[in-house]
């Protein structure tokens, strides 16, 4: 039996989304329910930026034939700093980061004159808009929006004309749109401390943060706003979590994680972050234990044309189990395979990058996989660290090589299985660019009782969980979500699937929903007890839905946070 729920994001995110019920407590995989509050700082934690321009940058030019003093008092107070210009007009101007490449503008115009104004908006790309405003208006503020062809920063100019005078007033901002396109960057490590790489040699301390610098590193240019980072925690003490955002305070403060680990461990993930406006990130170890933190760069997003995301269906492209995209048999160890991507799984030959989910399983001993461009030599990072006999699986955005192929090399000493599954790609044919969100915001907890009805409780064995991320809809806005995946309290060993639905809202409102395929490729692997995290990459169905399926035949509890979407708009 099929339960549906609907989840809703915060405000600020896409439009028709309902709200979810915050205010959920941390639970065991150090995770919790993002706040999504409505004052100021809402729109920074949906991960919009605003900019503004006060009144008091307002330029006039005079007006000929005023006289001194003749200004009404409060106009003067209006216009601050520019001190003696004998003019009464002043404009406000604020700009949010409505969508990837929309802005939304409040002008806020005060004469207490209140003659006609004509009023023009150059949005800095070569288009306007205008609108006039009669005698005796004395004040008036409104909201207007712009959706900008390119990506980039824009000077945003309002004019104010009293033609009557032959005066006008000018305000104006530089503003950025939030959605930003992928470059590859080559697998570098930018942070290791127990190396002293991008940090102190020193492990990070208990419930403390380490500051790394990611925008104006290696290759990573100033201009940055996200970056993509294989986040790995070891020499782990005790158990605990790791959260990374984009300032200090939102990581130590943060009720959502990124990775989970207990004694002993080495885990990754990948991590799709907000870069601070300083051009860093802050990695917060959320457990009562020193632990070691690495993290590598694969790729960075920038608000200029480079990349845009190509969202698949999740497609099994490689398992040496079955001689699937490779030759069959385990990789020895210190083996490196290539496999061919570009023109293949739906991944067309023009593209730059590649997402995958990456899966070691029937390891003979400890190890590490990692994934890099072909004709490039094997860098230092990892993708995937396992123990002998685990079955584990983490995501990764790899650079694609001139021929077309991208290398998993067993960093092991003793063969390994390997599975590949490729769930999107980047290419300069598309123009559907990350829109970050700043703040993971908790989509579900099957612990907390959820919208649409659904009764706190274990995803069930074998079953699937429709989740709808937006309103109901026959063409979605998002092509792609960026999510983070948890399951906790395991009842036994399984993987989790994370697929698009074929169905609409409604089919499962009125009961014609049709069952899904069960998938083949996997988000996430567990056993029996463990705590596990990794990133899902996937597209919504027709309907703007997504299926979380558990695999195993044991239920358990699964947390899901929305990091980030992809849109063209």
């Amino acid at each position: 039996m099929v339960s549906a729920v609907l989840v809703a994001a915060g405000a600020g995110l896409i439009p028709g989304i309902a709200q979810a019920a915050p205010g959920a407590p941390a639970g065991p995989a150090g995770q919790g329910a993002a706040a999504s509050g409505t004052g100021p700082g809402a729109t920074q934690g949906a991960g919009g930026r605003t900019y503004s321009s006060p009144a008091e940058r307002t330029v006039v030019t005079s007006r000929p034939g005023a006289a001194a003093g003749g200004e009404n008092a409060q106009a003067k107070g209006a216009q601050g700093a520019r001190g003696a210009q004998d003019a009464s007009t002043s404009i406000h101007l604020t700009a949010h980061t409505a969508d990837a490449r929309s802005i939304e503008l409040r002008t806020h115009i005060i004469d207490f004159d209140a003659p006609a104004l004509d009023v023009v908006v150059s949005w800095g790309d070569g288009s306007t808009d205008t609108y006039s405003l009669p005698a005796g208006t004395s004040s008036d503020a409104r909201d207007l929006k712009h959706k900008y062809t390119a990506l980039g920063t824009y000077d945003v100019k309002v004019t104010a004309k009293d033609s009557a005078k032959g005066s006008e007033a000018v305000n104006e901002l530089k503003f950025t749109t939030m959605g930003a396109e992928f470059t590859a960057h080559e697998p570098t490590r930018l942070l290791d401390t127990r190396a002293g790489v991008g940090a102190a040699k020193a492990k990070v301390g208990p419930r403390s943060s380490v500051a790394l610098k990611v925008a104006g590193a290696a290759a990573v240019p100033a201009g940055a706003t996200a970056v993509a980072l294989n986040v790995t925690a070891t020499n782990t003490s005790g158990a605990g979590h790791v959260s990374v955002q984009s300032t200090k305070d939102r990581a130590e403060g943060a009720e959502t994680s990124n990775l989970n680990f207990t004694a002993g461990q080495t885990v990754p993930n990948l991590v799709i972050e907000a870069i601070g406006e300083d051009g860093y990130i802050h990695l917060f170890n959320g457990g009562w234990e020193p632990v070691d933190l690495v993290a590598d760069v694969t790729g960075y997003f920038a608000p200029s044309t480079a990349n845009g995301w190509g969202a698949l269906s999740a497609t099994r492209v490689v398992d040496t189990r079955e001689g699937l995209g490779t030759a069959k048999g385990q990789v020895p160890g210190q083996g490196t395979f290539g496999v061919e991507i570009a023109g293949r799984a739906g991944v067309p030959k023009g593209a730059t990058a590649v997402a995958v989910n990456l899966t070691a399983t029937n390891p003979r001993s400890a190890g590490h996989l990692t994934a890099y461009p072909s004709g490039k030599a094997a860098p230092v990072t990892s993708n995937v660290n396992f123990t002998a006999g685990q079955t584990v699986a983490n995501a990764a955005v790899v650079p694609i090589g001139t021929d077309g192929k991208i290398n998993v090399r067993n960093g092991g000493w003793d063969p390994a299985d390997v599975v590949v599954d490729v769930v999107g790609y980047y290419t300069p044919e598309s123009r559907s660019a990350l829109v970050a969100h700043g703040i993971p915001y908790r989509l579900l907890d099957t612990r907390k009782d959820s919208w649409g009805g659904r009764k706190a409780g274990p995803l069930k064995a074998r079953t699937h969980l429709p989740m709808q991320l937006e309103g109901d809809t026959t063409t979605p806005d998002v092509d792609g979500w960026v999510l983070n995946t948890t399951v906790t309290n395991t009842r036994g060993n399984g993987f989790l699937s994370v697929t698009p639905d074929p169905n609409f809202w409604s089919d499962y409102e009125n009961g014609t929903a049709v069952t899904p395929a069960r998938p083949v490729a996997s988000a996430l692997n567990w056993t029996k007890g463990a705590n596990v995290a990794n990133v899902a990459q996937t597209p919504g169905g027709k309907g703007g839905m997504i299926d979380l399926w558990n695999q195993g035949w044991e239920d358990t509890d699964l947390l899901v946070d929305l990091l980030a979407y992809y849109k063209k708009d």
